[in-house]
């Protein structure tokens, strides 16, 4: 039998508050500029123009887990 020291240390999740508030000022961004697209832009991406007014409406905080980097 091996003996190991080794630990697995699991990456830390928190973000720094600099972050966090760049990364909630980008989602607000993006989303007033989902608003700006017209229908044929919204049609290209899939989207109706209520999909996208309901998306920009949402709470900066209000993202999905796979929009952070």
């Amino acid at each position: 039998m091996t003996l190991t020291t080794e630990r697995h240390i699991r990456p830390c999740k928190r973000i720094s508050f600099w972050r966090a508030l760049t990364h909630a000022w980008a989602v607000r961004r993006d989303r007033q500029k989902l608003l700006r697209l017209d229908d044929a832009a919204l049609k290209d991406i899939g989207i109706t123009r209520s999909e996208a007014l309901a998306e920009a409406r949402r709470s900066f905080w209000d993202a999905p887990e796979t929009w952070r980097s």
